[in-house]
């Protein structure tokens, strides 16, 4: 097993800054201090309550302070810009929790396998355990829908390999990775989009077989390959 080079580790930062950037105004940088970012905290996590509650389109600036324990005036301080500005920063903040959560799963494995199936049940799990993205898909699923068809779901596709890849690089070269990540990926897109009454993601006994029959012999497949 090869370790984590400091090129690999930095193509997680660029892919988490990439996620949390995309369609996003970008603003000069600023120092924040320690109590702005416990009122961000406050707001984003006010913000969630709020759509887990009764959806993004029902949710106002009025409710998320309230929900945040703060006043109109001090949530505007805080993150300037209006109700979409504190959307976009609760798009932010949950997509950086996601591949944060992805990273401490991945990083764990010691094994091929294990980062597969700590990386597919990861993901699975904090997806399926998200209220508030649970609410969208239960009553605005359009919301959802825009950023996951045609040309913006490829874009999600690759940047999710991208930040994937470099952990299957421990084991493999990095075409090889590259095209383990984007399986992993696209098995994960696909039974969380259209759920399987035999298949639980969220099972790393059942990922395990799922991936003993259909993904790990391709892996074991290119690897020879390349060997001969």
């Amino acid at each position: 097993m090869r370790s984590l080079t400091p090129r690999q580790f930095s193509s997680y930062c660029l892919a988490v800054d990439s996620a949390v950037r995309s369609n996003a105004v970008v603003v000069p940088l600023r120092p924040v201090s320690a109590p702005e970012v416990t009122k961000r905290v406050a707001i984003v996590d006010g913000a969630l309550a709020c759509i887990a509650a009764k959806g993004l389109r029902l949710t106002t600036v009025d409710d998320v302070a309230r929900a945040s324990g703060m006043s109109r005036a001090t949530l505007y301080r805080t993150i300037p810009g209006g109700r979409e500005a504190i959307i976009q920063a609760t798009v932010e903040t949950e997509v950086a929790r996601f591949f944060s959560a992805l990273a401490v799963a991945m990083g764990a494995a010691n094994t091929l396998e294990a980062a597969l199936v700590d990386g597919i049940t990861s993901s699975a799990r904090w997806l399926s355990n998200s209220p508030a993205l649970t609410t969208l898909l239960e009553v605005e699923p359009w919301v959802i829908m825009q950023h996951v068809s045609f040309g913006q779901m490829d874009r999600a596709l690759a940047l999710a390999v991208d930040f994937t890849g470099p952990f299957f690089g421990r084991w493999l070269e990095p075409a090889q990775a590259a095209r383990a990540a984007d399986w992993a990926v696209r098995i994960v897109t696909s039974y969380l989009s259209n759920p399987s009454d035999t298949i639980d993601l969220t099972d790393p006994i059942q990922v395990r077989d799922l991936l003993r029959q259909f993904v790990l012999p391709g892996v074991h497949a290119l690897q020879e390959r390349n060997r001969s």
